[in-house]
């Protein structure tokens, strides 16, 4: 059932087309920090759009998941900063010299990264992308299980020992390492999907990669404060900043980042010590990550 426009679709809009004009225009805050204005305002306005097709929207029925949401995506893409300080696939330029206002940023930026997740796939969905795919469905035993979380070990393992050849596996190997414990455990996962024969969830997670990939790559194309890459073997042909082949990574991730953040959802609500642990450790290990990526992933700062 469809529901009104809501007033935070056209407040993204203004937002980043102010942010556009001002950053080309040299106007701070925009330059530095458009690649945040960007993605808040396409957040606002998927989430907008998501409302107006199906009545219901992540920030207007649960914004207090939403809010939540944030300090978990900063974590999640600091575990992958915190691997690129052993791979060195990316650095970043034209950040700001002062801490404060670098570290902001860094949180600001990270906390777009399940929030812009979230709504590209809900509005993939809302738009019925692969409505009514399905098969026989397969139930995995526990052989299986195991295959995977030694597979996604072995992943992660690998990139650490051997970073200039199993980089890409970084993208996937949290969700073949994590998805079994969502499994077994009850969390909401992509294998119980499976197991049913609805592969609705697991195509739009991928699509929503390429999708938030290309619009990650676009907006820091323009930014001034920005990343490049620096991607053994694949260099010669790029979009944007990106190696072409590098575009590949971008689905994988979406299931890793979405098969993490349900895992930390099923730690949390296991309540008692585990929930304590959790958050004490979720700003400690941020920061220890921005002290690193300040120190081995900053190629150039600016003085502003």
């Amino acid at each position: 059932m469809r529901g009104r426009l809501k007033i935070h679709g056209p407040i993204g809009i203004v937002l980043f087309v102010l942010a556009a004009v001002m950053m080309r225009q040299g106007h701070e805050p925009f330059t530095t920090y458009f690649y945040c204005f960007a993605w808040w305002s396409y957040i606002l306005i998927a989430d907008a759009l998501v409302y107006w097709i199906q009545g219901e929207s992540l920030l207007i029925n649960r914004t207090g998941f939403f809010l939540k949401m944030i300090p978990w995506s900063i974590f999640v893409w600091c575990i992958f900063e915190g691997f690129n300080l052993r791979l060195s696939n990316w650095h970043y330029i034209n950040v700001p010299h002062q801490l404060l206002g670098r570290w902001i940023g860094y949180a600001v930026a990270y906390g777009t990264v399940l929030p812009g997740l979230c709504v590209t796939s809900h509005l993939l969905r809302g738009i019925r992308f692969f409505q009514g795919l399905s098969w026989r469905g397969l139930s995995p035993s526990l052989r299986f299980l195991r295959v995977l979380t030694f597979l996604g070990g072995a992943s992660l393992l690998a990139t650490l020992i051997f970073p200039r050849y199993c980089f890409p596996l970084v993208w996937i190997g949290f969700a073949l390492l994590l998805e079994p414990f969502n499994y077994r455990y009850g969390g909401d996962c992509l294998l119980l999907d499976i197991e049913k024969g609805e592969l609705k969830r697991v195509f739009i997670l991928l699509i929503t990669g390429l999708v938030c990939g290309f619009l990650w790559e676009c907006w820091n194309f323009w930014a001034h404060t920005k990343w490049f890459y620096t991607i053994p073997f694949f260099e010669r042909w790029r979009l944007f900043e990106m190696p072409v082949l590098g575009f590949l990574g971008f689905p994988p991730f979406a299931v890793s980042a979405y098969v993490i953040h349900r895992f930390l959802l099923m730690l949390r609500q296991r309540g008692g010590m585990m929930s304590i642990v959790l958050w004490s450790l979720l700003p400690l290990s941020c920061l220890f990550v921005f002290v690193g990526i300040d120190r081995h992933t900053v190629a150039l700062y600016i003085l502003r």
